[in-house]
């Protein structure tokens, strides 16, 4: 398997993955503006060279779009490998080269938002905790920040204190979402759009900078559902299923 970077050379012209389509599809265009100015943050987008779910995105962790501390780590981002490159060992190429710049810019470790059990767009618990990872911190109501240390006298890291209590002070539905996820710049108004239509009290909030996700009042920031304030999911919602979470919730 042959992997290549992204680079604001190459950004234009390579697919990203996660949302394979033109540049003028509009997860697409979001994702790559997205990953430009990321890029010049120090952010990694390694992929395999074929068309297909197979990629590790990660950042220094001062820069992370997450409510974490974790001073001298490297996290990663998102960590995709689906379909038909499942079983040959692309998982393990990928972690390994993140592992290696990491260590080759001096970092303390690796840092990655997991839970204890599989999760909608989190990675795989079981395949980080075979690779040493262990569990740093814990945030509700089912979020863990495990990582990978280098150096036994490093800090633990951990998540910050306002992201352990999801809680916001809104009512009705409101999501919290980035571009940092394709697929919210095409979902987020498409809902938006069916609550409207449906007199549904609903608020999309757009984290667009490093500060705000820092800060959010939850652990995954890519998206995240609160309903009267309470933290509910954070499953990107289509038209269908933000349906049956109103009448599921309505129904309480």
């Amino acid at each position: 398997m042959e992997y290549i970077k992204l680079t604001l050379d190459n950004l234009e012209k390579e697919h990203i993955c996660c949302a394979i389509s033109n540049n003028k599809d509009i997860q697409v265009a979001s994702k790559k503006a997205w990953l430009k100015e990321r890029i010049k943050d120090g952010l990694v987008f390694l992929k395999s060279t074929e068309r297909g779910k197979c990629f590790i995105e990660y950042i220094p962790a001062e820069n992370a779009w997450c409510p974490i501390e974790a001073n001298d780590y490297m996290h990663i981002n998102c960590f995709w490998v689906s379909g038909s490159f499942k079983g040959h060992g692309y998982a393990n190429d990928l972690l390994n080269a993140c592992i290696a710049d990491a260590k080759e810019q001096g970092k303390c470790g690796l840092t990655v938002i997991s839970s204890p059990k599989k999760m909608p767009f989190l990675s795989d618990p079981k395949y980080f905790a075979h690779k040493g990872f262990k569990v740093a911190d814990k945030a509700n109501p089912n979020f863990t920040l495990m990582y990978l240390s280098f150096d036994e006298n490093a800090s633990v890291p951990k998540f910050k204190e306002q992201a352990k209590q999801p809680h916001i002070d809104k009512q009705g539905f409101v999501v919290y979402y980035t571009h940092g996820c394709p697929f919210t710049a095409k979902y987020v108004p498409l809902v938006q759009q069916t609550a409207k239509d449906k007199d549904i009290p609903f608020e999309s909030v757009l984290i667009d900078s490093k500060e705000k996700a820092q800060n959010a009042p939850m652990a995954w920031t890519n998206y995240a559902v609160f309903y009267n304030g309470q933290y509910i999911s954070n499953e990107i919602l289509n038209e269908k299923k933000f349906l049956v979470l109103v009448e599921s919730y309505y129904k309480q």
